[in-house]
């Protein structure tokens, strides 16, 4: 395990009742309720959040890529994050899809970019041989 040498930001929150509760960040910007996947409650879910994050983490690992290759990225550059919540064997799981979009960008060089910031990305890397992963690029 790697031991940071500099901490860059904390993200603090504070959850009550698990699925069906809420939770709220310590600076009051993220105050969610929260409901179980495929539910009829109001609020969002854990792999939303992960989603969210990871896609808007991936599209930053994208743009220091695209910095390094010294080339341009797209401003309408996107990632559809996809976070599968299953079972194997009895416990739970999860798998996720990265779906990859840069309008203008040809495709080879939106696999190196896809593939770079897959590195670079500090979720990536924290998923990394724990989940299956998919990054595609149309």
């Amino acid at each position: 395990m790697r031991t940071l040498d500099h901490v860059l930001y904390t993200g603090r929150t504070h959850t009550v009742s698990g699925r069906e509760g809420s939770a709220r960040s310590d600076d009051g910007r993220l105050d969610v309720q929260l409901s179980r996947p495929g539910s009829s409650g109001a609020g969002t879910n854990p792999e939303q959040l992960f989603a969210a994050g990871w896609s808007a983490c991936f599209l930053g690992a994208m743009g220091r890529a695209a910095q390094q290759m010294k080339v341009p990225m797209p401003k309408d550059a996107s990632v559809d994050a996809e976070v599968d919540l299953g079972t194997a064997s009895d416990e739970f799981f999860l798998q996720a899809r990265l779906n990859v979009n840069l309008p203008g960008v040809d495709r080879e060089t939106a696999q190196a970019l896809a593939d770079a910031a897959h590195w670079i990305c500090p979720y990536s890397k924290a998923t990394r041989g724990n989940i299956g992963v998919t990054i595609a690029v149309p």
